[in-house]
């Protein structure tokens, strides 16, 4: 890949920009991913013959999950 020096100014202006955006909302991209994933299946899942009570629970209870999740493996990698 070619030094991002010999970019034109605003291309490297551009893609500055792309990245803090980018770093903005997607700091940890397995969370990123992970959040994303869970969105689809209770997607998926309102479309079942679960228990709207079953549907309504699995939402906040699997993005607390997953932000649990994250929070030990970024404390567990804090510590090493």
């Amino acid at each position: 890949m070619p030094p991002h020096n010999n970019r034109p100014a605003p291309l490297r202006w551009l893609r500055a920009i792309a990245l803090e955006l980018y770093g903005l909302f997607v700091d940890d991209g397995l969370f990123a991913a992970a959040i994303v994933a869970w969105l689809a299946l209770t997607l998926i899942a309102a479309h079942t013959h679960l228990s709207p009570r079953w549907r309504a629970l699995a939402l906040p209870a699997g993005l607390a999950a997953i932000l649990i999740e994250s929070l030990l493996r970024f404390t567990n990698a804090r510590r090493k």
